[in-house]
């Protein structure tokens, strides 16, 4: 798999006919490795080690309902008291995070309601800050540390 823009993390895989599945510690199972995976396995790994986000708060690949649709979230990490506090959207490395982008987690967000909004492809990352007075996001150089 491509080298990302984090930091090097170790990950289980096991192999199983003709494909590669890698162990998400929070779903506790295998999940079958595919470039967007590949992505999702690392920021996990970075919520957790560098910003000491609880596995606990963590959540994976949901479904929430958009405008009557079913959309399925990347990431979630939840506020000690069931708010939520960060929604991440995973690409990628080959999909170039453009406006596009930014419309799917803010679409995401009208249901959601985060305080702080994630986008990677594995190569770049964007964080943003809600602002919801004035119904916008703010761009930040990084996303909180737990505390």
């Amino acid at each position: 798999m491509q080298k990302l823009n984090f930091p090097i993390y170790s990950f289980r895989f096991k192999s199983n006919e003709n494909k590669v599945s890698i162990f998400d510690s929070i779903r506790k199972k295998f999940v079958v490795l595919q470039p967007e995976e590949w992505v999702r396995q690392h920021c996990i790994q970075y919520l957790i080690d560098e910003k000491k986000y609880p596995k606990s708060l963590i959540n994976i690949e949901k479904e929430l309902i958009v405008n009557d649709l079913k959309k399925r979230y990347d990431i979630v990490i939840f506020n000690p008291n069931g708010s939520i506090h960060l929604i991440v959207e995973c690409k990628a490395p080959n999909i170039e995070i453009n406006q596009d982008t930014f419309d799917q987690i803010a679409r995401y967000n009208l249901a959601l309601n985060a305080s702080y909004l994630m986008v990677t492809n594995g190569l770049n990352h964007y964080y943003c800050q809600m602002d919801f007075k004035n119904e916008r996001y703010v761009f930040l150089k990084d996303i909180p540390d737990y505390n």
